[in-house]
């Protein structure tokens, strides 16, 4: 029960401490990229194919890369933990949506097949299915632990702190933890629902990862000046101090 408490304790104490427009954006960005999720991007190959969350997921990444750099990777695992809650609870009220007897406004634009089947077709995408939301929250809370740990570890085999040190330990994360998030929505998803071939699977992993890291390169230089504005403000030191203190504690009660 205490270390139950002690968790709960540590997850409201971070959220105090980080700035609220990057708790507020990855939030956002998790909750939007798997809306986005349900629509496929037609690129006329049939070795490949890729969905609309690839647009927003970079940010996720980023943003994950920021808080593991000022608060280290357990903090950035917590925050994705917060995250997918919130993406499950607003699934939740999607789902309620699209049961609530009414009319989308797309339905009032003439278009073939009537008004009926765009609102079914609406309420479906905001519905989803339980396999879209299943398969997305088993991919982002697996690619966030790969992502934040290769990162922290990337920084501590780097031994450097400017911005080379940063983007090579990012991009080299992102890479991975986007090869690893697009791998297991693909197989859990795509693959077994959406008629995907494997070859499909595997080159959407490689082609999104690359495309979300081009995103992560161009903003890099933004992810790393929020870093360094958090350091010289003293942004989140309570919650720094409060893991220090727990380290020792550690290494005094072995």
């Amino acid at each position: 029960m205490a270390t139950i408490k002690t968790f709960f304790y540590e997850i409201r104490l971070l959220l105090r401490n980080i700035p609220s427009l990057i708790t507020a954006l990855f939030v956002a960005s998790v909750v939007s990229m798997n809306l986005l999720a349900n629509k496929s991007i037609d690129l006329n190959l049939s070795w490949l194919a890729l969905d609309c969350g690839m647009i927003l997921s970079w940010l996720s990444f980023l943003l994950m890369d920021v808080v593991t750099k000022r608060f280290g990777p357990r903090a950035a695992n917590e925050l994705a933990i917060v995250a997918l809650l919130v993406n499950l609870l607003f699934s939740f009220f999607f789902i309620a949506a699209s049961f609530i007897p009414g009319t989308w406004s797309m339905s009032y634009v003439k278009v073939a097949g009537g008004p009926e089947m765009i609102n079914d077709a609406l309420d479906g995408t905001f519905r989803s299915a339980w396999y879209v939301i299943f398969g997305s929250s088993v991919a982002f809370a697996s690619s966030a632990v790969v992502n934040n740990g290769l990162n922290s570890l990337f920084s501590r085999l780097i031994g450097k702190d400017n911005f080379l040190a940063f983007s090579a330990s990012s991009y080299l994360s992102t890479l991975i933890g986007q090869f690893a998030d697009n791998l297991i929505f693909a197989f859990i998803v795509s693959y077994h629902f959406f008629g995907w071939t494997p070859l499909q699977c595997v080159m959407c992993a490689v082609t999104g990862a690359v495309a979300e890291l081009l995103f992560e390169i161009v903003f890099s230089p933004v992810g790393y000046r929020v870093v360094r504005r958090m350091e010289k403000d003293r942004v989140g030191q309570a919650y720094l101090d409060y893991r220090a203190e727990r380290a020792a504690l550690k290494e005094v009660s072995a």
